[in-house]
């Protein structure tokens, strides 16, 4: 599928945000999600009349409303609709270009918008450079250490055979870190740091992901 966005240029200034813990989406990425939330059902229906741009973003408080929101988001867009019988929209999101938060706007709408500054990011619409990424050995050794200690279990023929940016995706986004680890690697700026920041919570010991200062500090 040719890309719909090729500079910054060609991006929107404003974009509407959802804001959902623990979910994460990166450039080149795949995000599918359940609407089922009037304000995000009235979101997605705004979003398809226009270039099906949606802003995903972690919260930062426990305020279901208005919460605080993360510095960093991605911005995905809307690949894949369908309705159920019952209302709710089954979307797949393509991750296109992370951004910052530049301004809240205010709406009239039952959903948040922001202006986005995606110049930070403009890397993101390119190739991802693969050079001086981590051994591959070392990111498979650090899984196994990390499903052996918390009772899981994996697809070790599909971990072999995946490529090395698919396997770093599906890790970061599939495995249960906590959020601030999640955002985390989204923040990395570029894919051997995030390769980096993932071995070192994969190798982490279940004791020290749960300390309450978190394993990046």
């Amino acid at each position: 599928m040719p890309k719909p966005y090729h500079s910054i240029s060609d991006l929107p200034e404003t974009i509407p945000v959802f804001p959902l813990s623990g979910a994460i989406l990166f450039p080149g990425w795949q995000l599918p999600l359940n609407i089922f939330e009037p304000r995000y059902l009235n979101m997605v229906d705004d979003a398809m009349a226009s270039k099906r741009p949606i802003g995903m973003i972690q919260p930062i408080s426990a305020q279901r409303l208005h919460p605080d929101l993360s510095n960093v988001g991605c911005v995905g867009r809307i690949t894949s609709y369908s309705e159920t019988n019952d209302g709710r929209y089954m979307l797949t999101l393509s991750g296109v270009i992370r951004y910052g938060i530049a301004e809240e706007l205010s709406v009239d709408t039952p959903y948040r918008r922001v202006r986005a500054n995606y110049q930070p990011y403009a890397q993101d619409l390119k190739e991802p450079d693969l050079r001086n990424l981590p051994p591959r050995l070392k990111l498979e050794t650090a899984l196994q250490i990390y499903t052996d200690k918390n009772g899981l279990d994996a697809d070790w023929s599909a971990v072999e055979d995946a490529p090395i940016e698919t396997l770093i995706h599906a890790l970061a986004t599939g495995c249960p870190f906590r959020p601030i680890e999640k955002q985390a690697l989204l923040e990395a700026p570029d894919l051997v740091t995030r390769c980096d920041t993932l071995i070192k919570l994969l190798s982490m010991s279940p004791q020290a992901s749960n300390d309450e200062n978190g394993p990046l500090q």
